[in-house]
């Protein structure tokens, strides 16, 4: 079985609508702003907000709440850059509930990009690659249950590749664990391109509306992928308090299909796909611009996070996704496997603590 191991996936953030630190850049140097700056910045993420975010009447609460701290004077006393975004985002997540919106403080000139951002620049790219777009290891644990730890979903472009090595390596398993405990999100295609390898034909994940354009698309697994597919195993999706944005999308939208079982905790729940906005030279606003919704529950995750069908701390997750995989393929199991299968399942309910039936 093949592995293929990562020290770290920070990178693969460039890809992704996942968390957003509040502390914009950390490394760089804080600078001094004064009244009118501060007053031109809160100005500039409002008019941001109203014009883009993805719900306008939310929105409009999240600016009626600034305006309403401006009269009390809470941001008088402020004349730090980074205080001003770490603070501006608190009270809109306050108020919104959404993870995705932040401000993030630069200290060096942002550049003029275009709505939308640019694309990753080269090092990074060749970082991501080095780093096998996310897919950090694939293994084989005992029983003959294939194992993939997904740490992120990046474009399929761009991991294609290494999506049908990993997916061919799983293709001889009796069953598949897809570990998304750390996968702190990606794209939409991404999501996608995965999900093609469990259907063995096309299948309507979810539509994507996005205001800017006023236009709703619709995302389905692809016709036809590389390697081989999954179409015939259980797979059990693991899942943490960390799973977020896009592994979310890829959770929600298979556990509504009854395709996967998902196993872990509630995920993170952060839903909507957020845009860079450039306020100023020094100051940007993510802004969540688009929404997911199932075709099947006709809404998304957003602020309630993916509900597990086995709840379990993130911890037990994958000893527990292990022992129900076993369990469910140990009476046709024969010969050698069979020995290694209930050794295992021993072993498992040992470590859990679940009592052998008589």
């Amino acid at each position: 079985m093949r592995y293929l191991r990562v020290a770290a996936i920070t990178i693969l953030c460039l890809f992704a609508s996942i968390r957003v630190s509040v502390q914009g850049f950390p490394s760089e140097p804080d600078m001094t702003i004064d009244a009118s700056t501060r007053d031109a910045v809160i100005d500039g993420v409002l008019k941001e907000l109203t014009d883009y975010y993805v719900f306008p009447d939310t929105a409009a609460r999240m600016t009626q709440s600034i305006w309403q701290r401006r009269q009390r004077r809470e941001y008088d006393a402020i004349t730090s850059g980074r205080t001003l975004a770490e603070v501006l985002t608190a009270h809109l997540r306050e108020r919104s509930g959404d993870r995705h919106l932040a401000v993030r403080y630069s200290a060096t000139v942002l550049p003029q990009f275009p709505f939308p951002s640019p694309p990753p620049p080269p090092e990074a790219l060749e970082d991501a690659r080095r780093q096998h777009y996310g897919f950090a290891k694939v293994d084989r644990l005992a029983g003959n249950i294939g194992y993939l730890d997904l740490r992120a979903f990046a474009p399929a472009r761009l991991m294609g590749d290494t999506a049908a090595a990993a997916m061919t390596s799983l293709a001889d398993s009796a069953a598949v664990i897809l570990d998304l405990r750390q996968n702190g999100g990606g794209g939409p295609d991404g999501v996608a391109l995965i999900a093609s390898y469990l259907f063995d034909h096309p299948v309507r994940l979810d539509d994507i509306y996005d205001r800017p354009s006023n236009e709703t698309r619709q995302y389905w697994t692809l016709e036809s992928v590389p390697g081989k597919r999954l179409t015939r195993k259980d797979v059990y999706v693991l899942t943490s308090g960390r799973t977020f944005s896009a592994a979310e999308d890829f959770t929600y939208a298979l556990k509504n299909l009854k395709r996967v079982t998902v196993v872990g905790e509630v995920t993170g729940g952060g839903a909507h796909l957020a845009r860079r906005r450039r306020v100023n030279d020094h100051f940007v606003v993510i802004v969540p611009v688009g929404r997911p919704i199932s075709p099947v529950t006709h809404t998304d995750w957003e602020g309630t996070g993916v509900q597990p069908d086995i709840k379990v701390s993130a911890a037990q997750a994958l000893d527990t996704a292990h022992l129900k995989a076993l369990e469910k393929i140990a009476p046709a199991a024969s010969g050698p496997m069979k020995t290694e299968v209930f050794v295992e399942i021993e072993r498992l309910r040992k470590e859990l603590k679940i009592n052998t039936p008589r």
